[in-house]
């Protein structure tokens, strides 16, 4: 049996520029700074007595042919890692795995690759996990999303993750130890109770196709402010920044946004936070709120429906925790 522990991310900015279409076309490329969050997927394959494959997630899938499964990242990670036969998979989500910012598809695709890899006698790189994940979602499933979720899962820690007709770089930021410690006490996750799939919004055109342009470029921007920001400890401005992302954010389609996720980030803020953005492509799934200490006792106010999370960093990214 082979387990992989594949964490999800957050992104602080930038989201959005990661998108082949506009980090290709950009003089400057796309950037997103981000952390890999303490909360993972992790995945096991296991040797079957016969051929057949099973595959448990939400549903439960068992096929004499894995090009029969409907679970389509798994069976591109199985085409792709020549594992095709005579095991069980089974996925297991610290968080539910569709919708909620985390870039938790792709976590699953890279913990696929990893533990499949794995268990053909293989080990990997986070470099070559990530670009393989990328290969999956973006070219043989033709999916609209960008690419900054799986290099995150892949390699862990805080990142400032570049974009460009070159390809992809990804550069390790040096935190103190007291500057992870307060993104820890002072940024939470909270649930909106609203999940969309990332597909979906981003695959819808926007009215103003120049005014979306516009917005990615300051969120570009903004990714470097973030950056500079954590670098020199300046977490207070780093909250203010995340409500200036969310403005721009909010604006580039009428669906990443609506009036249920409006109104809670009003209720946010009335709780003295100092920034909230949503995160992922929009629609649902989690804000990112800054505030200080007591913040996440008043944001109990907010009903059980909104669960919170404190942002704790994975630093370790992708990796195989049972090999027996």
């Amino acid at each position: 049996m082979i387990i992989s522990r594949t964490p999800l991310r957050v992104s602080f900015c930038g989201g959005g520029t990661d998108v082949d279409w506009f980090a290709s076309s950009e003089p400057n490329g796309g950037m997103v700074t981000s952390l890999a969050l303490d909360r993972h997927i992790h995945v096991t394959v296991n040797q079957r007595f016969d051929d057949k494959v099973r595959v448990s997630y939400s549903s439960m899938e068992t096929v004499d042919d894995f090009e029969d499964l409907d679970h389509e990242l798994v069976r591109e990670a199985m085409r792709l890692t020549g594992v095709t036969s005579g095991v069980e998979i089974t996925t297991i989500a610290d968080i539910p795995s569709r919708g909620t910012g985390l870039g938790s598809s792709s976590a699953v695709t890279v913990g696929l690759l990893n533990a499949l890899h794995r268990f053909a006698g293989r080990e990997v790189s986070a470099e070559q996990l990530a670009e393989e994940a990328c290969r999956i979602e973006i070219e043989e499933l033709g999916q609209p999303i960008g690419r900054q979720d799986q290099y995150a899962a892949a390699f862990g820690g805080v990142n400032s993750i570049s974009f460009g007709p070159d390809g992809v770089g990804i550069e390790p930021l040096e935190l103190s130890a007291f500057t992870v410690k307060r993104l820890g006490e002072e940024l939470t996750l909270v649930f909106t109770g609203l999940s969309r799939s990332a597909s979906e919004v981003l695959s819808e055109a926007p009215d103003d196709p120049a005014d979306k342009t516009a917005r990615l470029r300051a969120i570009r921007a903004q990714a470097d402010e973030a950056r500079g920001m954590l670098e020199s400890g300046d977490i207070l401005g780093l909250g203010g920044l995340l409500n200036d992302a969310w403005e721009a954010k909010r604006g580039i389609s009428a669906s990443v946004s609506g009036d249920e996720i409006d109104a809670l980030h009003v209720r946010i803020m009335d709780l003295d936070a100092t920034g909230a953005k949503l995160l992922g492509a929009g629609g649902g799934g989690f804000f990112l709120v800054h505030g200080d200490a007591d913040l996440r006792v008043r944001l109990a106010e907010l009903g059980p429906a909104h669960r919170t999370i404190p942002l704790e960093v994975d630093h370790i990214g992708s990796t195989i925790i049972h090999e027996d």
